[in-house]
């Protein structure tokens, strides 16, 4: 189950659970859209692979299926990761 994660962990961002902006790879790395598109060129600073919109809990399972309140906010080296996707 994913943990849906409260905020982008580049720009600390908010992202409700039903947030149609947050991104994720498949390690869930959190990230918001403007994140992934404008600044991580669409790679994952962590793993190296690419993001899809996190899919939304429906409201009426968040009692029984909460999610996450841990806050991962790591902000990119933005000049490593642009070093690390060009030698590609």
């Amino acid at each position: 189950m994913l943990e849906i994660r409260p905020t982008c962990e580049h720009c600390n961002k908010k992202l409700a659970f039903d947030s149609q902006e947050a991104m994720i790879c498949t390690f869930e790395c959190t990230y918001c859209i403007d994140c992934v598109e404008n600044i991580l060129q669409q790679v994952c600073p962590n793993c190296g692979g690419g993001f899809e919109k996190r899919p939304i809990r429906p409201e009426n399972v968040l009692k029984k299926y909460p999610v996450s309140t841990k806050v991962i906010h790591k902000p990119v080296d933005l000049k490593a990761h642009l070093e690390r996707i060009n030698k590609t």
